[in-house]
């Protein structure tokens, strides 16, 4: 069994303690774990009113980058040590900026405002600025309905940077392998990993056998075509045989090639979509924005 710092018996008899100093229901608290791998803290709070977060001593930052992200307004209720026990603490989250974690502990954190649903599509301005064009919400939203991913998914994201931020909140319990070809976009994606509290992105520059030696393998892979996409595919069905792809491209000539290139890889059930989204501008005429082709398949 994996070794834990907080077991199964340090985590009920933290419940307790806070069920004992509070008033809270504890049907309505998620328990979450930030010293094992790939756990992220902002999302978890954002979407659920009361987070019981397990902590190591060391994170200098943590409360300044969740009031960072607009969850200043929560509550934090902790202690001074690292047992359940003695006089319970509370201040308002964005009062504790300047504070880290010197003991490892439980928390609760309240947040009022916290939203139980996830909104698929964000908006662009949401994301860091940066060398990176991302593509419009409503079709980034058309993409992510593709991959049905799931909150234990494995998946890889080729140069689709907002698309790989949204998976990584989606498929939280699981990895997104990112994979942008140039240093400008890379720090990009890191700027964004950052901003929002994502610790299940792994970023490289491109993929082959090598780069991808030690990562979870994907069972999803979206990627925006290339010329080094045949590569890519061959390279990923290798990890894995039954791989899913979601494909975008603006190429017709591309889109029209791909049924082929997926039938000389074993790839079956193509489907092929064009998304058209036209908005109103200021002058009431329709702006049409570029209408890409969506190709998915499994193997």
């Amino acid at each position: 069994m994996e070794e834990r710092l907080f077991s199964n018996a340090n985590i009920l008899s933290w419940l307790q303690y806070f069920a004992q100093n509070m008033e809270i229901d504890l049907e309505k608290v998620k328990i979450l774990d930030i010293t094992r791998k790939n756990k992220n803290l902002i999302p978890m709070v954002e979407s659920h009113r009361a987070v019981l977060v397990f902590t190591e001593a060391g994170h200098a930052d943590i409360f300044y980058r969740m009031w960072d992200a607009g969850l200043g307004e929560c509550e934090v209720w902790y202690n001074e040590g690292s047992d359940p026990s003695g006089p319970i603490l509370h201040k308002p989250l964005k009062d504790m900026i300047n504070r880290g974690i010197n003991a490892s502990a439980g928390m609760l954190i309240l947040n009022p405002n916290a939203r139980s649903t996830y909104k698929i599509g964000m908006d662009n301005s949401s994301f860091s600025r940066g060398s990176i064009h991302y593509v419009g919400s409503e079709i980034r939203s058309v993409i992510l309905n593709k991959m049905h991913a799931d909150l234990t998914d494995n998946l890889c994201v080729i140069s689709g940077a907002s698309i790989a931020v949204e998976s990584a909140i989606i498929a939280s319990e699981g990895t997104v392998i990112a994979v942008e070809y140039s240093g400008a976009d890379r720090r990009t994606m890191e700027e964004n990993a950052n901003q929002f509290g994502l610790n299940n992105i792994t970023i490289i520059d491109h993929v082959d056998d090598e780069t991808m030696k030690g990562l979870p393998v994907p069972s999803l892979t979206m990627l925006v075509a290339s010329a080094s996409m045949e590569q890519e595919l061959q390279c990923l069905l290798r990890l894995n045989p039954h791989m899913e792809f979601v494909i975008y491209t603006l190429d017709f000539r591309c889109a029209a090639s791909i049924p082929d290139l997926f039938e000389s890889l074993g790839i079956k059930e193509t489907e092929v979509i064009q998304i058209a989204v036209s908005k109103l501008s200021g002058k009431n005429t329709f702006n049409q924005e570029p209408a890409p082709w969506i190709i998915t398949g499994r193997a």
